[in-house]
């Protein structure tokens, strides 16, 4: 069984995965991973990773790593369960750079909205200290939902009606709290 993942514990990813790319890559960190490396949470159960430009080497890596770590690794990241908002690359946030590869946080408004969408607990307490700590702007993110909405039907596990619901509750539900 492997471990949680803690700060240390990603950080030696980097440097492992860093090491076996063979030419420039980006690694885009999503959920528990950006939530760690933040600093709201000090654990993680999985790093959701993607990276770009897919590299064989990168993907035949992984197995590897998450034995030698005894770490979880999901490949994915908001564009597997949402639109992609646009404008989401400038709002990835620079983390470093170990070896070839460049590391960021994919876009927090990403983030939040596919966390939203997906509305676990955990998800929803992610959120709001996204909100809270001003990682997140209610009409920001009222916008971006807004773009994204006429391309919900590409998504046929979401359902359009309650997903509106729950964004704008999560921004209702922030407004009241600060």
């Amino acid at each position: 069984m492997r471990e949680i993942a803690d700060k240390e514990r990603i950080q030696k990813f980097m440097i492992a995965i860093g090491s076996r790319a063979p030419r420039e890559a980006q690694l885009y960190f999503t959920g528990g991973a950006t939530a760690v490396l933040l600093g709201w949470r000090s654990t993680t159960i999985d790093l959701d990773i993607h990276f770009s430009p897919e590299m064989d080497e990168l993907y035949r890596a992984l197995p590897q790593l998450k034995e030698e770590l005894q770490i979880n690794v999901e490949l994915a990241w908001p564009p597997d369960f949402i639109p992609p908002l646009p404008g989401w690359l400038e709002r990835c946030t620079y983390i470093g750079r170990e070896g070839k590869v460049s590391f960021y946080h994919y876009d927090i408004y990403a983030q939040a909205l596919a966390k939203i969408e997906r509305g676990h607990t955990q998800d929803r307490q992610d959120v709001e200290t996204m909100i809270r700590r001003g990682l997140v702007e209610g009409g920001q993110l009222l916008d971006l939902y807004a773009a994204i909405e006429p391309h919900l039907y590409r998504y046929p596990a979401i359902d359009p009606k309650s997903f509106t619901k729950a964004v704008r509750d999560a921004i209702r539900r922030e407004n009241r709290d600060l």
